[in-house]
């Protein structure tokens, strides 16, 4: 049966969507440079993106020029493997409460471990002011891997978080009394909504949404649908449309294997969980997710937006009128570790690209 998994993998390598080069012309617009590991960017509007960079900085671009000093008052981060300040997204009512919400990895205080937090604060000028904190992973972790630390809001205003499986706690991913492997809704204040799927639960955590993913990397609403990008082992990697109080399988199943090629487990499918919208193997390490609702590219208007750690490109998907994946080409290949995307109100793409900067994507 593993030997089977393994031809399988290789084959599903081999026959899987071809992937094209990109099919429009464009050119790169730095909009900062010599950062210290650029990784989440927020848009505001087309004249405010802002970003953070995992060491522990919130910068800000502000017509399309980079504010030179960092923004004052962020929480000290554990800036360690793949932690640090991670995520970064603004309210929806922003323009008028001016507020925005973090996800960053923070030690224990006197302790090895540590875990991930998400904050709301008030962006005023070049400072954060009236800092909450609204949420803390449970339990603690003594590893710097695996998470998450996407947010995206669903339609009612409350706020999704994706917690990743901190690499060494998978088993912990299919059991409801930890966080670790989940995605989880909160209010805004951090309070629990009061429809969450598992709050009948005596031994659940009442923020679980849904469980059993790996290191979720992206999240999305798009139109009342939300998409989820798993960040899988060697191969496996997935995209998943995320409903409440469903079991996404890892680690039962999954279509990956462990980076030593060896096989953790035999499954692809099982009753009672989710089978993933599309997956990728061999792997590409996908690391964030945006949809694109622009006519700025020709015919690339209702693709996602993958990034790709392994070989440093964006790729874009469409969708059939089933939902399925049909097609797949690389737009900026060779561009390097993407590890955040967002198209703005203008329809411009936008890409922290880890080692390099923030660059604004514009059509020939």
């Amino acid at each position: 049966m593993n030997l089977i998994k393994v031809y399988l993998l290789i084959l599903t390598g081999i026959f899987s969507i071809s992937l094209k080069p990109d099919s429009v012309g464009f050119r790169y617009e730095i909009l900062a440079e010599d950062l210290n590991r650029p990784w989440g960017i927020a848009i505001v509007d087309n004249d405010h993106v802002i970003f953070t960079e995992l060491s522990g900085q919130l910068r800000q671009i502000k017509e399309d020029k980079l504010v030179e000093e960092p923004v004052k008052g962020v929480p000290s981060v554990l800036f360690k493997g793949q932690g640090g300040l991670s995520g970064v997204t603004v309210d929806p009512d922003f323009k008028s409460n001016n507020i925005i919400y973090l996800a960053f990895s923070s030690r224990d205080e006197g302790k090895r471990t540590n875990t991930l937090k998400v904050i709301r604060a008030e962006l005023i000028d070049n400072s954060l002011k009236n800092i909450k904190e609204i949420f803390s992973a449970f339990p603690s972790r003594n590893t710097a891997l695996h998470y998450g630390a996407k947010m995206a809001f669903l339609d009612d205003g409350t706020l999704l978080i994706t917690c990743g499986d901190g690499f060494n706690y998978r088993e912990s991913a299919q059991k409801l009394d930890n966080h670790f492997g989940k995605i989880l809704r909160i209010n805004t204040d951090g309070s629990i909504p009061d429809d969450n799927p598992f709050l009948d639960l005596s031994y659940a955590l009442p923020e679980i949404w849904s469980y059993g993913h790996r290191n979720p990397q992206g999240l999305i609403n798009h139109d009342g649908v939300i998409y989820g990008l798993e960040h899988g082992p060697m191969g496996g990697d997935e995209i998943n449309v995320i409903e409440p109080g469903n079991n996404y399988g890892w680690p039962v199943i999954s279509y990956g294997i462990n980076y030593d090629s060896t096989i953790f487990t035999d499954l692809t499918k099982k009753e009672g969980m989710e089978q993933p919208l599309y997956y990728w193997v061999p792997s590409i390490a996908p690391s964030c997710f945006e949809y694109l609702d622009s006519d700025n590219y020709g015919d690339w208007k209702g693709s996602l937006l993958v990034g790709s750690l392994n070989y440093g490109y964006l790729e874009r998907l469409t969708l059939n009128v089933f939902g399925k994946v049909n097609y797949r080409e690389k737009i900026a290949p060779g561009v390097g570790r993407v590890r955040d995307v967002k198209v703005s109100p203008s329809g411009f793409i936008h890409i922290a690209v880890e080692k390099d900067g923030i660059y604004k994507i514009v059509p020939q």
